[in-house]
């Protein structure tokens, strides 16, 4: 348990930080997981709003430019085959 001041609003900047990055998170992989899901229905949902969802987590710093970019290119590679 941090003892310095500074050290406590730390932790709760940590805290909260973390419940806002949850949620955001939660929200990328539920949005990529209806999508797949709707895709091996053979009826893909529209990309567009994934992509929405993986640009604002990338923009909120969630996620890294580079794993945005993977998540983007390995969901247009995979409607581009059905």
């Amino acid at each position: 348990m941090a003892n310095i001041k500074s050290a406590k609003k730390r932790m709760r900047q940590t805290v909260s930080r973390q419940a806002r990055n949850k949620s955001v998170r939660s929200r990328l992989r539920t949005s990529i997981k209806k999508h797949r899901a709707s895709e091996d229905r053979g009826k893909p949902e529209n990309l567009s709003a994934t992509y929405s969802e993986i640009d604002r987590a990338r923009r909120k710093g969630v996620i890294h430019a580079n794993a945005a970019a993977r998540y983007k290119s390995r969901l247009a590679k995979a409607s581009a085959k059905t």
